[in-house]
């Protein structure tokens, strides 16, 4: 599965969350199918993430590009640490991950 291309796909045809916020919120609530971080998100954000998500039972993945790289792969002029996914739209992004914080 081509992650740049699944996580594209999700923006334009999903329901999207973009920041640390928008992504705490999401996951404090259980309302995130997915919480993408990107590697260069502080370690107390990602941690905090990481905890809420473990709490409501939210699957998390880190990805190999930095905040701007995420932007721009999510066709934002803007750099973007977290990154929560409600619904993928025609995505795959998905489909063969499961829930497992302890990985990112």
């Amino acid at each position: 599965m081509d992650i740049q291309k699944s996580i594209r796909m999700a923006v334009e045809s999903g329901k999207i969350e973009f920041g640390t916020r928008s992504g705490l919120m999401c996951a404090l609530r259980g309302d995130a199918k997915m919480i993408l971080i990107a590697s260069n998100c502080p370690k107390p954000v990602r941690d905090e993430i990481i905890n809420a998500a473990k709490k409501s039972g939210v699957s998390i993945k880190s990805v190999e590009f930095t905040s701007m790289e995420l932007g721009s792969v999510c066709g934002k002029p803007y750099p973007i640490s977290i990154l929560a996914i409600m619904d993928a739209g025609n995505s795959e992004i998905l489909k063969d991950s499961a829930p497992s914080p302890e990985t990112a």
